[in-house]
């Protein structure tokens, strides 16, 4: 008896891992949940837009019936960095299929110069300032 109650409490927790070990929710409606973070993500992607045009992007969008979309800070954008990837896009391919290799904004102000935003290079997969004028990507969050 003791041995099945192991194998039991042994096969429950191996099937935890594997549901663990799913990084993201596709809800078939062009959103993803990042399972880790809980927050759900526009897996659609934009043309490039400055800084403020992003803010308003994402701040007006209104998909999957949902509109408190805002666009990510720099944290948040960088948990989508896939450091598994040995190429570009540094990001999980399989949910967001149409990623492009390339800057994407937060919406975090560099801390030293107001005219400078942080971003989120998903071609090598690291992070960087850029000025707010300059067109980047965008990917919106809630």
């Amino acid at each position: 008896m003791k041995k099945l109650l192991i194998l039991m409490a042994l096969t429950l927790s191996m099937g935890n891992l594997v549901l663990a070990g799913t990084p993201f929710a596709d809800h078939g409606n062009q959103t993803v949940t990042d399972l880790s973070t809980g927050l759900m993500w526009d897996q659609r992607e934009t043309t490039t837009m400055t800084w403020t045009a992003a803010l308003s992007y994402c701040e007006n969008l209104s998909l999957a019936g949902q509109t408190d979309w805002r666009l990510p800070n720099r944290n948040e954008l960088e948990s989508l960095v896939d450091d598994t990837k040995t190429s570009a896009p540094t990001i999980n391919t399989t949910y967001f299929p149409s990623a492009v290799s390339d800057y994407y904004w937060s919406s975090t102000t560099y801390a030293l110069l107001s005219t400078i935003a942080w971003l989120v290079n998903f071609n090598l997969g690291d992070v960087g300032g850029n000025s707010k004028v300059t067109g980047r990507y965008v990917r919106c969050v809630r």
